[in-house]
């Protein structure tokens, strides 16, 4: 199975003939229009420029990884910060989250931030929130849906649900299928 680095790849060379024009033409057009929302920018590509949800997705990643690398901190940078310290025994269950929700499409995007990585495709479905030391928050968002045992209803605006991981080895088939779920309604 390819990873999702070569997956984009493959759609950055097969873009001249899917869309009609390379990469580097369409950061232009992205950058022309002054867009800075990744949902804003997929929009204007499938709308004014007929793009298919997959392609649109990948110009607008590349688009806003390009403009967050002119800043201070770094997806990597921002990752690392948040498992460092008494965070650090955690990076595992971040680690088993992340490399589960690449299996599930082409199309997931991995935004860190300050203190949380959202995880999205036209919207965010998850958030992973390093909580205490001891325990990451995986935020779930599935809609309509009641909580019943690890899938705890969330205090947080940004998800329905949220379920409370102290090790990689929660992340089990339950928890895979609610991130499925969400992944699939996003």
């Amino acid at each position: 199975m390819a990873t999702p680095e070569e997956m984009a790849a493959t759609m950055i060379a097969n873009m001249p003939e899917k869309t009609g024009k390379p990469m580097g033409d369409w950061l232009k057009i992205v950058s022309a229009s002054g867009l800075e929302k990744h949902g804003a920018i997929v929009k204007l590509l499938k709308t004014d420029h007929g793009m298919t949800h997959g392609f649109a997705n990948l110009v607008a990643h590349t688009a806003l990884k390009s403009a967050a690398s002119t800043t201070d901190e770094s997806s990597d940078d921002l990752v690392a910060a948040q498992y460092s310290g008494a965070k650090a025994d955690l990076k595992p269950i971040y680690d088993a989250v992340i490399a589960y929700v690449q299996t599930l499409g082409g199309d997931v995007e991995i935004a860190p931030k300050k203190a949380s990585v959202s995880l999205r495709r036209s919207k965010q479905f998850a958030l992973v929130t390093p909580a205490t030391k001891t325990r990451v928050d995986l935020g779930i968002n599935i809609k309509g849906k009641a909580p019943e045992g690890r899938l705890e209803a969330s205090k947080n605006a940004m998800c329905t649900h949220v379920v409370k991981l102290t090790a990689a080895g929660e992340l089990d088939d339950e928890v895979k299928g609610w991130l499925k779920e969400a992944y699939s309604a996003a």
